[in-house]
């Protein structure tokens, strides 16, 4: 039986999710202000969750205990 339960980082479970496979996914930047200069072309494509690459999800993994 474990001695502790390890906190979650907050911070990251606010901007990560995990699929049901076990993937990670993030959010685009450049979404949040200034969206009236910026075409809906573009606002559409940014507003689609992509993968996190496999060097960052070491250390996401890191900051979610429960993955």
């Amino acid at each position: 039986m474990a001695k502790y339960k390890l906190k979650t980082r907050r911070a990251a479970a606010k901007r990560f999710e995990v699929t049901g496979s076990g993937r990670i996914r993030r959010r685009q930047a450049m979404r949040n202000h200034l969206l009236q200069k910026k075409g809906s072309d573009r606002k559409q494509r940014l507003a689609h969750k992509l993968d996190v690459h496999d060097g960052d999800g070491e250390n996401i993994k890191l900051m979610l205990p429960y993955l």
